[in-house]
């Protein structure tokens, strides 16, 4: 292949700053460029490689349904996004689903609902929505909007009106702002781009009572949390608190675009045929993929090994920062790992992570002063330590420079 790092400049909106290097094929947790110089992924696709590069199961459920029916359009459905959103309501608070393409389109058509459900029930001035500082919640104009970090939204006003922004984990700030005109509350449960923060489980209990008693949707936002992430097929299980619309996607398809939101009966009417829709989403291609690797990770015994791993990479970091100092404190869940740097560190994330790559080792920032973790849940004990071991190797050369 003639294709270059310089074609991306010459050819593609720069809406990113790609690598120097280019991957070109995976197997597990292991990618390798164009000069077959293997990388250890730690990036996942951002949470989105749930089973790492080339699954034999994930192949195999694509290809099948490649030869049976790629696309019809929602004119139509078909079997395995009936088979699909079976298998969610199942596993699931849910008694519906929506599907679409990306977690933006889920977090769009889940605050359309809040705001649907509220006109038709309450009347129009019910519309305002609660997000968090610090949030993400994607890149179409509503959902940047509500995203609690104005770097990405700033430049593309006027924006949507009537939300407002609380500082996370704090109940008493949430408390002052919602009322009877409040139609929903936005929250991750893990704050990803954020920094990798998680909620605390009495802030998300609060956050039950307040829209309860205030007749608001909650709204989770489980597009990186989701789908096996920290160890439960979703968060809201760990917490133990239920919200009424959840939205995922990233791991959802394994690689293969896919989105949705989950609601009850209860929210599910506000929507008819006509109100919203999409052309692709829940096509037989993305729902036969999603469908297989949803059946894999649901397991039992699959979630339990997330936990396993969690554990040995805390140790590992721990290690390393015993010997450099470089990380003022791990936040983690399951393997959604973020390593804040410490005061004389601070902006140099990227850094850290360029060197790392030249090491081979694939590792994302959240912010400036986050490394971030979110490798495949199927990830070898031995590409863990290989990985890691690059990533001591990247820092001491950090250190060094």
């Amino acid at each position: 292949m003639s294709e270059s790092r310089s074609d991306f400049d010459k050819y593609l909106i720069p809406t990113y700053a790609p690598a120097p290097f280019i991957p070109v094929r995976g197997k597990g947790s292991t990618v390798f460029d164009q000069q077959d110089k293997d990388y250890i992924d730690f990036v996942g696709g951002i949470a989105v490689n749930a089973l790492g590069h080339s699954h034999p199961a994930v192949k195999e459920a694509l290809v099948s349904q490649a030869e049976k029916l790629c696309h019809m359009g929602n004119g139509y459905t078909n079997e395995p996004v009936l088979a699909l959103a079976k298998q969610l309501v199942k596993h699931t608070f849910a008694d519906k689903v929506f599907f679409c393409n990306s977690g933006a389109e889920a977090n769009e058509a889940a605050l359309k609902l809040a705001r649907k459900f509220a006109n038709d029930n309450f009347g129009k001035q019910k519309n305002e929505v609660i997000s968090f500082e610090k949030s993400f919640h994607g890149r179409t104009l509503f959902t940047v909007s509500a995203g609690g970090q104005p770097k990405y939204s700033e430049d593309f006003a006027p924006l949507p009106k009537g939300i407002k922004h609380a500082p996370f984990n704090d109940l008493e700030a949430v408390a002052e702002l919602i009322n009877e005109n409040t139609c929903a509350v936005i929250v991750e449960p893990i704050q990803g781009e954020g920094g990798v923060i998680p909620a605390t489980t009495e802030f998300l209990k609060g956050l039950r009572v307040l829209c309860d008693k205030h007749n608001a949707m909650l709204i989770f936002d489980e597009i990186q949390t989701g789908v096996g992430r920290t160890g439960a097929l979703y968060s809201y299980m760990q917490y133990g608190v239920t919200p009424d619309l959840l939205s995922t996607a990233k791991a959802l398809g394994g690689g293969f675009p896919i989105g949705a939101i989950l609601t009850t009966d209860k929210f599910a009417g506000a929507f008819s045929p006509g109100s919203h829709g999409t052309t692709y989403g829940g096509n037989p291609l993305a729902s036969a993929v999603a469908g297989k690797v949803l059946s894999i990770i649901a397991e039992p015994k699959f979630l339990a090994e997330v936990g396993r791993k969690h554990d040995f990479f805390i140790q590992q970091l721990e290690a390393i920062n015993a010997r450099f100092s470089v990380f003022k404190s791990l936040r983690s869940a399951g393997l959604l790992i973020g390593c804040e740097l410490t005061e004389a560190h601070q902006g140099k994330a990227k850094a850290i992570t360029n060197i790392a790559a030249e090491e081979g080792a694939l590792v994302l920032i959240a912010g400036p002063n986050v490394l971030r973790f979110a490798p495949a849940l199927n990830i070898s004990d031995e590409e863990m330590q290989r990985g890691l071991a690059r990533l001591e190797v990247a820092i001491k050369r950090y250190l060094e420079a």
